[in-house]
């Protein structure tokens, strides 16, 4: 039986520290910078590739492993299939209990009783924005998603042309300063074919 670290910040510039710390008591550490919605977590797979039966995933909060229910319950289920066990620091710990299959039950009741409870505040949190932007267009004071760019700026006129005669996403990127990203938003916002005029 191996203790099993698991650690995740969301991009390349947070640190991984706090959580390294935390994890210390665990024989092995896997870390990932990447964002918690995204399932194509390489250090993630690793693990579960990894783990073992009788083994126990240590993360330091929940949401490490995933941001919403549906990846939490896929995470979950992959090691519990392994034969593995969840421990979550900042849950309460279950290590009192003699019993391995009531401890491992109690455990994951309380995981689901938590991802129930974070899952219920998002959305309780997405009605307030919703209520709150409500009120705001009645008073005349929301303005709503400001668009970077007017249909017929330069700029952006200038990457339409250049997608248009056949540049790459990126080389338009490079020559326009527009985001790969952004410049698709705007493509299906005006309806920007290759080739068409």
């Amino acid at each position: 039986m191996s203790k099993i670290g698991y650690a995740r910040v969301s991009t390349r510039e947070q640190n991984l520290d706090r959580q390294i710390e935390l994890l210390q008591g665990a024989s092995k550490i896997f870390a990932d910078k990447v964002s918690g919605q995204s399932v194509e977590r390489p250090e993630l797979k690793a693990m579960l590739a990894y783990i073992r039966e009788g083994d126990i995933v240590v993360v330091t909060e929940l949401d490490r492993l995933g941001r919403n229910n549906q990846d939490l319950t896929s995470i979950m289920n992959q090691i519990q299939q392994k034969g593995a066990t969840l421990e979550v620091l900042n849950l309460p710990s279950m290590s009192g209990i003699e019993d391995e299959n009531l401890r491992r039950l109690i455990n994951n009741l309380v995981i689901e009783l938590y991802k129930y409870q974070a899952e219920s505040e998002r959305m309780r949190i997405r009605e307030r924005q919703q209520q709150g932007i409500e009120i705001a267009k009645k008073k005349g004071k929301f303005k709503g998603g400001q668009l970077k760019y007017q249909e017929n700026d330069p700029k952006l006129q200038h990457a339409f042309a250049l997608y248009r005669e056949g540049n790459t996403e990126k080389e338009i990127e490079q020559l326009t300063g527009i985001n790969r990203r952004t410049f698709k938003r705007y493509r299906e916002r005006f309806g920007i074919e290759r080739g068409a005029k």
